[in-house]
């Protein structure tokens, strides 16, 4: 598997497209994260686990494959 990072000379066009992989793992990371610290204690404060606790305590650990992770809803209200 090649890694762009161990690719030497990387044109132009390819730079790019690491500047894209970069801003994805961002998402993710984000994404993973959830909606902040303060709305995860305001769950646990009312006694309740995040949906990823939930679904850690409820699945084998690596079983759960989320499906469309960077998908946001268009809720505006």
């Amino acid at each position: 598997m090649t890694v762009l990072n161990d690719i030497p000379q990387v044109s132009a066009e390819v730079s790019g497209g690491r500047g894209c992989v970069a801003e994805l793992h961002e998402i993710r990371a984000q994404a993973l994260a959830g909606p902040g610290e303060k709305a995860t204690q305001a769950q646990h404060a009312r006694g309740k686990l995040t949906a990823r606790e939930r679904i850690e305590l409820l699945l084998d650990p690596g079983s759960f494959q989320e499906v469309e992770q960077l998908r946001r809803h268009r809720a505006s209200g």
